[in-house]
């Protein structure tokens, strides 16, 4: 059996991955898996950490969706409650985290019989009792390391997540997809304030759908009104 580590490159996984490898632990193998719809610092941290991956000698494999995300969000034909046929499943996040489930299937299908990595802080005990299962492995619960303790090691050892001066983890509470609607109104107000590139894009994928990013009907041009108050 092989030890995968299962990374995102956010805070949490990569402070894992850097410690199996400063502490020398089995590890055969690093997977991520690309939605495509990443901060860029995200992609930029993922170049950084395969020229470590390549001097220790361990694999990197990159998983991507079946279809591109875009394509399953407006085209992909959905049948709906009514017997009806719809283009696409709008935003992932809330009840519908259509994003979320093909990831997890086609992480689950790569470790399949090895053992694998999870990358979930000592102070998530809700997600720690709710994926204790199979080969999964916790070393940040073994280690006691939460979540902020992962965020200041990887800032120890030069990481971090830089959008054009601004360090996401002080305006985001997770640096996940930059179009997941979970982000809270404390997040999207600071996508609006500080990162006007992803706040354009957001609007962009808006104009698309007639379904609101927030499930209180909020959509994007909602909020903006809002933020601008």
């Amino acid at each position: 059996m092989k030890y995968i580590a299962s990374i995102s490159f956010g805070k949490d996984s990569l402070a894992m991955l850097l410690r199996l490898i400063e502490e020398n632990k089995p590890l055969d193998e690093v997977v991520f898996y690309d939605t495509g719809m990443e901060f860029e610092c995200i992609y930029n941290l993922r170049n950084k950490v395969l020229a470590l991956l390549e001097e220790h000698n361990i694999k990197y494999t990159e998983l991507k969706p079946k279809e591109t995300f875009l394509y399953t969000m407006f085209e992909k034909p959905v049948k709906k409650r009514n017997g009806t046929i719809g283009k696409g499943y709008s935003w992932c996040g809330g009840r519908c985290r259509w994003g979320t489930t093909e990831k997890l299937k086609a992480i689950k299908k790569h470790c399949k019989g090895n053992y694998e990595y999870v990358g979930i802080a000592y102070d998530e005990k809700n997600r720690l009792s709710k994926e204790r299962k199979g080969n999964k492995l916790f070393p940040l619960a073994e280690w006691k390391m939460t979540e902020k303790d992962c965020l200041e090691y990887c800032y120890s050892k030069g990481y971090n997540w830089n959008e054009n001066g601004i360090e996401l983890y002080s305006i985001l509470d997770r640096v996940s997809c930059w179009c997941c609607c979970n982000k809270n109104l404390k997040e999207l107000e600071n996508y609006y304030k500080y990162l006007p590139k992803y706040w354009n894009k957001l609007k962009k994928l808006q104009s698309k759908t007639d379904r609101p990013m927030k499930y209180n009907k909020c959509t994007v041009f909602d909020l903006e009104k809002k933020f601008k108050k």
